[in-house]
């Protein structure tokens, strides 16, 4: 029984997935206790976001799997790029320079350990 994958995902995050990187990476292969505690005193703006989505993936693991949250850990969490809108600012003699906003893509994966 210790196959049991429980997956969240999070899409469409106003935060380049660099940045959402740097989060995701405190919190892989960590227990998922430790995880919301590591995300719940981050510094960092983004991990509201990403303690969202493990908040999630809790949830899906104790009314789908009747697991609790003593026993998984954050097996995985993949980054992707969302889209970039394009913005323009104004430059000198009447020039424009791009100025990209990126979303990215958050996908954690949860596994029950010890069992």
């Amino acid at each position: 029984m210790s196959d049991i994958k429980i997956w969240a995902t999070l899409s469409n995050i106003r935060v380049s997935p660099q940045k959402l990187n740097l989060v995701a990476a405190t919190i892989r292969q960590v227990p998922a206790a430790t995880a919301v505690n590591l995300l719940a005193f981050s510094q960092k703006r983004v991990a509201r976001d990403v303690l969202k989505a493990l908040k999630s993936a809790l949830a899906n693991a104790s009314e789908g799997h009747g697991l609790s949250s003593e026993n998984l850990i954050v097996a995985e969490a993949f980054v992707n790029q969302g889209f970039s809108l394009g913005r323009v600012s104004a430059r000198a003699k009447g020039r424009a320079g791009r100025i990209k906003k990126r979303f990215s893509h958050l996908k954690l994966c949860l596994v029950a350990e010890g069992i």
